[in-house]
């Protein structure tokens, strides 16, 4: 399948999450009682559920998007390319509206690529549209569809080879491929901290685009094919 894969008609995807809240004593009252069941068994037994709450974000019910990252390949030349763009803000609901209308403009058929995708991206993605009241774009929807039928790659399960119990980093899969990583991104852990105390957007954008840049590299080497050059890779401003 993947010999066979046209790279014109794959979007690599990449999304950036943070709490809804800035800290827990802003959470609303009713919602921190929720907060505390929904994270019950996954604290451990010396740690509160304000202690917890930074890790919010990677929680659909409790946490937000605030970037998401696009790349999609072209070939020219008989060279690959590769253009980022991002959608970013405070607004969810207008990162969403714009990421939907964008999807309009595109094939049914067109495919998603993103990294434990399967596991964080998509499913993410369909909760907040819900939660923000818009309708989940054909090529996320799910419903009614067969498994053959869903054109969503995920690189982290390719590299599963069928091994369920088997999670491999991003950065680590990169590292073992021999596709250059930048040494000064931020860690996914560190995503809240940026935002709501550095306030600076615009440094997670730049790892959201890392991000998607690297995974689109490891499709390459998925498929057998040499890695983008940098002069081939373009950030849509």
């Amino acid at each position: 399948m993947l010999k066979s894969l046209d790279l014109s008609q794959v979007m690599v995807i990449d999304i950036e999450t943070v709490p809804q809240y800035s800290s827990f004593q802003d959470v609303p009252p009713h919602l921190q009682q929720l907060w505390e069941l929904k994270t019950h068994y996954q604290r451990t037994t010396d740690q509160s559920a304000e202690e917890f709450y930074e890790r919010a974000g990677i929680l659909a019910e409790f946490g937000k998007i605030i970037c998401i990252s696009l790349g999609v390949f072209s070939y020219q030349d008989k060279t690959y390319s590769l253009r980022v763009k991002s959608i970013y803000g405070d607004d969810e609901k207008q990162i969403l509206t714009q990421f939907s209308a964008l999807l309009e403009k595109q094939s049914s058929s067109l495919m998603f690529c993103a990294h434990n995708g399967k596991e964080f991206d998509y499913p993410y993605l369909c909760r907040r549209l819900l939660v923000n009241s818009i309708d989940i774009p054909i090529q996320l929807e799910l419903t009614g569809k067969k498994p053959w039928q869903v054109n969503h790659l995920d690189t982290m399960e390719l590299w599963k080879f069928g091994d369920y119990k088997h999670y491999t980093s991003l950065n680590l899969l990169a590292t073992i491929l021999n596709i250059p990583t930048p040494k000064d991104d931020i860690d996914g852990s560190q995503v809240r901290q940026v935002y709501y105390e550095e306030r600076n957007l615009d440094r997670i954008v730049t790892y959201c685009q890392k991000d998607v840049i690297t995974t689109a590299q490891v499709l390459l080497k998925f498929k057998g094919m040499d890695i983008i050059s940098p002069e081939n890779i373009t950030i849509v401003v």
